[in-house]
């Protein structure tokens, strides 16, 4: 059984990095999820997909992964480079778009 070690972005509905430094540890499911014909809900018989843990840094979900046995696979995330801007630039006479009220 393979897990996915990873850290969680932020929600598209969020504007702060809340809960997104933690680094999350799930396992890949083992069979793929059926539909019940009477209700039309998706389930699967696999109870390890519904276990997500949660560690502080990326070095203990390793370790962790490691000490138990677990194959993983390690996802970093991808970090925006900042771009430095300054409050003068919405004053600029070059704008594209001219600033007014």
């Amino acid at each position: 059984m393979r897990a996915r070690i990873y850290q969680p972005t932020r929600n598209a509905m969020q504007s702060g990095k809340a809960r997104t430094r933690a680094w999350v540890l799930e396992y890949e499911p083992a069979s793929p999820r059926q539909a019940d014909p009477l209700m039309g809900w998706t389930g699967s018989s696999d109870m390890l997909s519904q276990v997500q843990l949660e560690f502080v840094s990326k070095e203990e979900a390793i370790s962790y992964a490691e000490k138990n046995g677990i194959d993983f696979d390690l996802f970093e995330p991808h970090k925006p480079t900042p771009k430095p801007r300054a409050y003068a630039d919405n004053f600029r006479y070059d704008r594209k778009v001219p600033w007014s009220h």
